[in-house]
């Protein structure tokens, strides 16, 4: 008898165990199963507006390209192999003061790309939250990169251009580099001078973006909003 006892007391524990992992597996999948489209794509909305606030604000400023490695706009690779050359017939003045200016200018623009990525942020339909969502880490970059690249070139090249032109060397620049792209000794986004800034300052804001939008999916609690800790936390 006792071991009959101790039998069905084993099995009363084994089923009542089972029976609170089968409880928690529904409320878990409950849970998930109330994260509805709207609130993964207002979730990511908010993400993206807050990196995008960020990005700004850290890059539109004085030494905001200059002073970080991570996004520092250099000198275009066909200056930069043929620099030491330059340096030796005293251009090296010159082209200190060009890198500055070109990531000066690179700051001077960035604030103005505000406007247009809110703009992309708020038309995001539920299809581009889900693929965002469920993309990799470079989700964001590509989302931003199709809805505003072709606009915000268009928007942040007459600043850049302003903003280069104040120095000498630019104009040299770009005669020496358009002959030079004609036979093929640098590519044809080095040509311009204009130009190829402003595809640098794009690739550093999409890139503060996406170091954005990767924290605080790391740590959406962090970021102050509960919609975010429900979408990413699940």
């Amino acid at each position: 008898m006792p071991r009959i006892t101790e039998l069905l007391l084993a099995t009363s524990r084994c089923a009542a165990f089972v029976a609170m992992l089968t409880a928690s597996s529904v409320a878990f999948a409950a849970d998930l199963s109330s994260i509805s489209n709207t609130d993964a794509a207002s979730a990511l909305r908010t993400t993206l507006s807050k990196g995008a606030e960020s990005a700004v604000a850290s890059l539109g400023k004085s030494g905001g390209f200059l002073n970080n490695p991570a996004v520092h706009i250099p000198l275009p690779p066909a200056v930069e192999s043929s620099k030491k050359m330059l340096k030796m017939v005293g251009m090296s003045g010159q082209l200190d003061t060009l890198e500055t200016s070109m990531n000066q200018a690179a700051e001077a623009a960035v604030p103005q790309a505000k406007t247009l990525l809110q703009k992309a942020i708020q038309n995001m339909s539920v299809q581009d939250a889900k693929q965002v969502l469920q993309g990799g880490d470079t989700a964001v970059t590509d989302f931003f990169r199709s809805k505003t690249q072709a606009d915000l070139t268009t928007l942040l090249m007459p600043i850049v251009k302003a903003k280069t032109a104040q120095v000498g060397v630019t104009q040299q620049y770009n005669a020496l580099a358009e002959k030079g792209s004609k036979f093929g000794l640098l590519k044809p986004e080095e040509a311009n001078l204009d130009g190829y800034v402003t595809g640098k300052a794009l690739d550093g804001l999409y890139h503060m973006i996406a170091e954005e939008e990767k924290s605080i999916r790391a740590n959406p609690a962090a970021a102050g909003a509960s919609i975010l800790k429900k979408v990413f936390g699940g």
